[in-house]
């Protein structure tokens, strides 16, 4: 009997040890930050959408970190000092590179942009106000010369992540329309009344090549409707 107690009151002990090891393991402490960048500007792109990838070699279980983009293009992640590869991940908006691995020296807290080729890019964008209707005005470029234009697209919406899957409102410009770099005009036609009640809404715009499931955006932009 006595003996059995022993045995249970070490198995308890070593689970209890084991445990705070756990516990007592530190948290990381440096800070990677950066953005997607194409000619020297953030990307921007659907909040939590396209993602990049950090692997560190040297640990028996490997696994990615996963890295969410901010919709302007920026991200950030907790880590320890060491040597990272990061992937930008497949079904972006941007080109796949053939080598797309950066290798990474993480040493106390680091600043990083990584630079990435998008299909489109949408230029000179800006949004007025014409009675219920807002108009907007943008030319589409074509960065990557094989791409194929899907959507071009007006967004508004009551939030600040006014995107592809959260808005209230999606207009399709005409593709027969689109002249790549020159200007064009989507109008919302008249506002729901769920927004035109409203004192301001955002608007944004997107493009998507054929190529990608995401899209590139412009920055969202408020809108005064009062």
């Amino acid at each position: 009997m006595k003996f059995k107690f022993l045995m249970i009151f070490a198995i308890v002990t070593s689970v209890f040890l084991v445990s705070c090891e756990y516990d007592n393991f530190k948290a990381p402490e440096v800070t990677l930050a950066g953005k997607v960048v194409y000619q020297g500007r953030a990307v921007s792109v659907r909040n939590n959408g396209p993602q990049l990838e950090l692997w560190q070699d040297g640990y028996p279980l490997k696994s990615p970190i996963t890295i969410y983009l901010n919709q302007d293009g920026t991200f950030s992640a907790k880590l320890f000092d060491g040597q990272y590869k990061l992937v930008r991940r497949a079904d972006a908006p941007w080109l796949q590179q053939a080598t797309d691995t950066v290798r990474i020296d993480v040493r106390g807290d680091t600043n990083l942009d990584i630079p990435v080729t998008p299909y489109f890019t949408i230029t000179g964008e800006s949004f007025q106000k014409s009675g219920d209707n807002i108009i907007a005005k943008l030319v589409v470029n074509k960065v990557v010369q094989t791409a194929n234009l899907e959507f071009v697209r007006l967004y508004l919406g009551k939030s600040v992540l006014t995107d592809q899957v959260q808005r209230e409102v999606r207009v399709d410009a005409n593709l027969s329309n689109v002249v790549l770099g020159q200007q064009i005009e989507i109008s919302s036609g008249a506002l729901p009344d769920n927004l035109k009640s409203l004192d301001y809404i955002y608007a944004r715009l997107g493009v998507k090549s054929t190529s990608a499931g995401e899209y590139s955006y412009t920055q969202v932009q408020k809108i005064a409707l009062k």
